[in-house]
């Protein structure tokens, strides 16, 4: 109901950028150009956890970028999926290379909790990696989401711990629901995220996704990660490339 609403309002009240707050548009020129203009890039935390898959960011979690997430995720700026599914998408394509003959991207997203989706309305990462699927799909790469990952044991808020309590809280939290191993031997699965902040979120997925039992198992080797924001000096700096 509250995700319905939220559509419906933003269909009649004034419209603002989500990164500035300029009216009468959703997304001005200059943020655009601030979530859309930098090349993504192969990025790592510091400390890196292990099991952590290679990672592509397409923005610094600063500035516009910043205050558009949050638009999107905490005050239910949903028309800026789109945006965000660009930018993504632009992220995807950086990792995975070109198509191969072993299927579509699979687009995975790391699930939010049952309690925040109720808080937000929405699955904000969810609704991103759509958005970013069909930006892919425009472009000629076959995409899809494949929704397969759940939380089968409640975790703690990661708001405010450290790189390792967000590892302990996360440790064995994920799996992979029934059924979703064949699913993800259909393509080539890329696990996607909205923000980068650990790399506990991700290590996690990845864990969770390697698990899967019998010949539909991907191997967390050939696994890719994606998102639209890291912090900036993990974008900017990429003291870790390789």
């Amino acid at each position: 109901m509250r995700g319905w609403w939220r559509e419906i309002t933003g269909l009649v009240l004034p419209v603002a950028c989500g990164g500035c707050g300029r009216p009468r548009t959703e997304l001005c020129e200059e943020c655009g150009a601030q979530l859309h203009g930098g090349v993504p890039r192969r990025v790592r935390p510091e400390p890196e956890p292990a099991g952590l898959p290679a990672v592509h960011a397409a923005a610094g979690y600063e500035n516009a970028v910043r205050a558009l997430l949050l638009a999107h995720k905490e005050r239910g700026a949903l028309g800026l999926a789109g945006a965000l599914g660009k930018a993504l998408a632009g992220a995807v394509r950086a990792g995975a290379g070109p198509s191969s003959e072993r299927g579509p991207l699979l687009l995975v997203p790391v699930p939010s909790s049952r309690r925040a989706v109720a808080a937000r309305g929405h699955d904000p990462t969810r609704r991103i990696a759509l958005a970013a699927a069909a930006e892919l799909r425009r472009a000629g790469t076959p995409a899809r989401v494949a929704a397969v990952l759940r939380q089968r044991r409640p975790v703690a808020d990661q708001a405010g711990l450290g790189a390792g309590a967000r590892r302990a809280n996360l440790a064995g939290a994920l799996e992979v629901v029934a059924g979703g191993g064949r699913l993800l031997a259909a393509g080539r699965p890329v696990l996607v995220d909205d923000l980068l902040t650990t790399g506990a979120s991700l290590a996690e997925a990845a864990r969770a996704v390697d698990r899967t039992d019998g010949p539909d198992s991907t191997g967390s080797g050939a696994l890719q990660a994606a998102v639209v924001a890291v912090s900036p000096s993990a974008f900017e700096i990429n003291r870790n490339w390789k």
